[in-house]
Parts: C-alpha cells; structure tokens; sequence
C-alpha cells in the first residue's frame, strides 16, 4: 500500500539548552540556547525532525516569537504534500516574511521526512555521497591570556583549526591573535570572526597586522549592508574575507558575487531558512567561484547534523564551522554525527540520522498543531 505523504500534524516544541559558560561575540553574549524545535508527522505516524536557534541579533527572532508564528506557519502545511519542499518553502516565505531561522527548523523536518520517505540518508537525496571532513572549535571573545589557554585546550583535544571571535578594540583584537600564537604556535590554521564588529579603517590596520598569522579567513568585518568597503578591503588586503551576516539568502548570495564584496561564503542554515536556500547559495557561489562554509548558530548535533549532509553532498563547501553543541551542558540527541575531535562521521541512516531523546522533549514546552 502506497503511502500517504500529506502533513496530518505539526509539533512545536521550546527547547532552552544550558551552556557550559557563557559565550561572547561582538554581538552578544548568551549562557543558554534558546532554541526550537519542528516535528512534522504524516498520517503513518512517519515523522521528520528540525531544529534551529533563532538570533534576535541576526535573524530578527527569538524563541517565544517563533513559537507564536510556528503556530501560524503550521496552520498552512495541514494537509499538503510533506514531499514537495519547493511549494511549501514558498508558501511559508507568502505567509511570513523573514524569520529564517523559523522555516529552518521546518525545512529540515521536511528533508528528514524526504529522506525517511524514500529510505535513503539525506546526503544521498542531496545527490552527494558520504564522506568525513572536519570542523574547527570557537574561542570566545574574552582576555587575550584566557583566549590563548582555551585555544591550546582545543588544539590538545584533537581539532585541526581553531575559530577566534574578535570584533572589538583593534589592539585588543591583535594582541588576542598574538597570545594565541604564542600558545598554540604557528601551524594551526585560525580562522577569525569579527561579527561586524570593525569599521573599515580598523579592520584594514587588524587584518593587515595579522597577515603573517597563518589566518584562513575573516568572517565579516564589517557591518553587513557595506558591500562597498567590503569590496575595498577584499581587494587590499590578502586574508580572504567572508560574508557572513551579509548573507541570508540567495539573492544576497547573488549580490555578493556580481559586486566582488568576499571570496567565500558562509551558510548557516539558520540564516539561509534551511536546506533548499543553501544549495541555491552553494550553486551561486559554485558558478562565481566562491567556496562556501557551513556554519551554525548554538544548535544541537540535530541541527549540525543536517547541515553537515549538506557538506559531505556538496564539494564546494570546503570548510565547516558545526561546533555549536561543544558549548552546551548535556547532548540531548540520539543518533546523528558522531564527532572524534573534529572529524564529523555521517549516519547512513534514512533521513538526516537524528532525533531528540523523548525524555528531554518532555521537559519541553510545546504545541501542536492539526
């Protein structure tokens, strides 16, 4: 008997994830994650999982206001085909504008279903195959000498490079760079993230000064709507520049490319909506030869789950920044990657191989919807 793939109901749930100590940006400093969580079931039983953090700095969201709308966002997927990704992405960007973190968490429901449905893992419906790759771990902004001991500690745990958050006062944010350098030396590869946190005089003299650091790339640096300076510091600097908060959708990916404003892309799920921007990103930058990362936010191995199907399908994703769920207290998830340091190991289950443990959904405020 040919199964029924039309939505019969819709979970919501609030998940708040305690972390391990507080974690800074330039932009804020949060000790939990507020998080939320999509299940979307067929008529079966059959159900699909998604998970995303919405940024209130970022994305414009927070948990209670995605709660509210996931209500609404739910009322308009009843009853139609959980299989047909395209039409119902649409209909949720007619029903409600922005909230990418949102329609993330309800896009990868729909792939984990996808998959489910034709029992294949979610990187082979991508159209890609398995295979492992590595993920750096983040060092918050704090005190140059409590930076440098935590990268060292990451560097001892196995990781193969190392992301610093800065975005602060330029001779803090070098001196940062430079206690780090004396821990951890030379060979380890970092990758900095200012979070639009310099102008561009600032970011010219910081990214200059670091040059000989052995640095990957600077994830935006300045504010995200300067495509101009972003474009003049591309050009005058040789550490390759990242977009990142500049980047949600594939329209800015467009944007981006056509003004020669980066030299590589940052896709976070949370940011892009889900899966299905994120390959129209990936493409964008694949034809204008932009290399991407996929990032996160502060989700669980659920999430970082899916996003890292979306590496191992897609070669042009070349680095990956999927260490959210270090920072946290407890692993709620079952299944999923498994993390050896920062080598990522695929499940080859269907789906995107995870799920949340049914004791902590318990502890969960929820709702649903038929």
């Amino acid at each position: 008997m040919k199964r029924s793939t039309r939505i019969s109901s819709i979970e919501i749930f609030k998940a708040d994830l305690e972390l391990k100590e507080p974690f800074r940006t330039s932009l804020a400093e949060i000790s939990c994650a507020n998080n939320i969580i999509v299940r979307v079931y067929l008529q079966d039983g059959l159900y699909g999982t998604g998970e995303a953090r919405p940024n209130p700095p970022v994305t414009g969201e927070t948990q209670g206001s995605a709660f509210i709308a996931g209500k609404r966002l739910s009322s308009c997927l009843i009853g139609k085909d959980a299989l047909d990704i395209e039409n119902r992405m649409a209909e949720l960007d007619r029903h409600l504008t922005k909230n990418s973190a949102l329609k993330s968490a309800f896009d990868i429901a729909l792939y984990d279903l996808l998959g489910k449905t034709a029992d294949l893992p979610l990187y082979a419906v991508l159209g890609g195959s398995r295979r492992s790759f590595w993920t750096d771990n983040t060092v918050s902004i704090g005190l140059p000498e409590v930076m440098a001991r935590k990268a060292c500690e990451y560097k001892e745990q196995g990781f193969k490079a190392l992301k610093v958050k800065l975005g602060g006062i330029p001779a803090v944010d070098i001196a940062r760079i430079h206690e780090i350098r004396k821990m951890v030396g030379i060979d380890i590869p970092i990758r900095i993230d200012a979070n639009q946190g310099w102008n561009f005089k600032q970011a010219l003299k910081i990214l200059t000064e670091l040059e000989q650091m052995n640095i990957d790339y600077c994830e935006q640096p300045l504010v995200h709507w300067d495509h101009a300076n972003m474009r003049r510091l591309k050009e005058r600097v040789s550490i390759p520049i990242m977009a990142d908060e500049s980047l949600f959708g594939p329209q800015d990916a467009f944007k981006l490319a056509a003004d020669g404003c980066c030299d590589l892309f940052n896709i976070k799920l949370a940011k892009s909506g889900g899966i299905h921007n994120g390959l129209k990103i990936n493409a964008i930058g694949e034809g204008a030869g932009i290399a991407c990362m996929a990032g996160c936010m502060t989700e669980t191995r659920l999430a970082l789950t899916a996003a890292a199907h979306l590496v191992s399908a897609r070669p042009n994703i070349m680095f990956c920044d999927l260490d959210g769920h270090t920072s946290m207290k407890i692993d709620p998830v079952s299944g999923g990657a498994e993390y050896k340091a920062g080598e990522i190991l695929l499940p080859v289950s269907p789906g995107h191989g995870a799920d949340f443990d049914a004791d902590f959904l318990d502890t969960c405020e929820s709702i649903v919807v038929k």
